[in-house]
């Protein structure tokens, strides 16, 4: 079995591939190139690499690439320029975390398949009603409004909540939520909670990519942590 990462040649994306490969998985990628992931990792015997445009994939084609795995990743997102915020394609990871699960229906795996969403401590889990400020809730409203890549990790979480929901026969689902995403070069100690327990807005805290990406990794290779966080939204900070 193997597991698919998408956003593969991100600033977490490649360090989830990396922790994958570490723990002996083998690792199958989608990029539109792979000139930022390092040669250790591209000359990996476990690697294999897609060089293409997720969204321009052909149906087909991509439930191939998703076939025989038992887990999919996406760290994909926006780039920080302006034409990575509002150009197109504006519902990249949406469209992206759609078409992905119609490619694992559409095999009808004997198994559910794990999806693991990198999302936003920012977009709350409207399952449970969470508790937010007048104040940020004006905040995030004028995020949705003038940032398309907000409106866009709220929409690809919805998905997974509404559309997958909790009972689908094929796949099943956790969107992980960061805070304000840092640089380290090893993993440090880190929280999970079920919501946050900061505003996002106001105090935030920093989470760390290299910690973002063990966390995914700790979802797709240790059942009991997948148990334990499917169908939900857990929120993930470094340890002060």
């Amino acid at each position: 079995m193997a597991t698919l990462v998408v956003g593969a040649s991100g600033a977490t994306g490649r360090l989830l591939v990396n922790q994958l490969l570490n723990r002996g998985e083998s690792v199958r990628i989608i990029v539109r190139t792979d000139s930022k992931l390092s040669p250790v990792i591209k000359n990996h015997k476990n690697l294999s690499i897609t060089r293409a445009n997720l969204l321009d994939m052909s149906d087909a084609a991509l439930s191939r690439h998703v076939k025989g795995c038992h887990a999919v990743a996406s760290c994909l997102g926006h780039n920080m320029t302006f034409s990575g915020i509002y150009g197109n394609p504006r519902r990249l990871v949406t469209d992206a975390v759609r078409k992905i699960c119609d490619a694992i229906k559409s095999n009808n795996p004997e198994m559910p398949v794990k999806f693991v969403l990198m999302n936003t401590a920012g977009n709350s889990n409207r399952d449970l009603a969470e508790r937010i400020s007048l104040g940020q809730k004006c905040v995030i409203w004028l995020l949705r409004m003038l940032l398309p890549p907000h409106a866009d990790n709220e929409n690809a979480a919805d998905y997974l909540r509404t559309e997958i929901g909790q009972d689908d026969k094929n796949v099943e689902w956790v969107a992980v939520r960061p805070d304000g995403l840092v640089d380290e070069d090893t993993v440090t100690g880190y929280e999970v909670y079920a919501s946050p327990v900061r505003s996002t807005i106001f105090d935030a805290g920093t989470t760390s990519r290299i910690n973002v990406s063990h966390f995914m990794a700790e979802l797709i290779k240790n059942n009991a942590t997948w148990l334990k966080w499917k169908g939900k939204m857990p929120v993930i900070y470094d340890k002060v």
